[in-house]
């Protein structure tokens, strides 16, 4: 079912670890490649964004993420975390996920994030240091903030992603 869906969202709560294994345990790291590799959009939110990439690096425990996206998932470095509340975010230009998104605050609960992704157009926010608060490649998009929670613009945002499936 997932597979055929028009749209996949992953979800997240949690740790990067926990998460990457119950993946793992309904293959879903296979189901978000062929979705991908078949032109079907995927939303990663969170800890769902998180586990796209590579690796994961939480409290000393590097694990191995779905590897969608190049890079590794750190510790924020910023005086106080997790990183909680709302932030303003830097929207890349081009972006098709913020399209006419009047705000640029969302809500953010989080203490790791990737600083870097190479290969995807990242909207950035900072908190104690730069990290990317969203990426776009193709039919992948992901938000480490959470748009439910992030009123007006997180619904403006869902409806910019529901609007592209097909």
């Amino acid at each position: 079912m997932a597979e055929a869906a028009d749209g996949l969202v992953v979800p997240g709560v949690g740790a990067f670890e926990a998460v990457a294994r119950q993946l793992a345990t309904v293959r879903g790291g296979a189901i978000i490649e062929k979705r991908l590799t078949g032109s079907r959009p995927v939303l990663g939110i969170c800890v769902g964004m998180q586990v796209l990439f590579e690796h994961g690096v939480e409290h000393d425990v590097r694990t191995e993420g779905i590897g969608v996206l190049a890079g590794t998932v750190t510790r924020l470095e910023a005086p106080v975390i997790p990183h909680m509340g709302w932030n303003t975010v830097e929207v890349a230009e081009g972006s098709t996920l913020f399209a006419g998104v009047e705000s640029e605050r969302f809500y953010f609960v989080h203490s790791y994030a990737a600083r870097e992704v190479p290969d995807a157009l990242t909207t950035t926010a900072d908190h104690g240091g730069p990290f990317a608060a969203a990426v776009e490649r193709g039919v992948l998009a992901a938000t480490q903030f959470h748009p439910e929670k992030s009123g007006d613009a997180g619904a403006a945002l869902l409806a910019n992603w529901v609007g592209s499936l097909s």
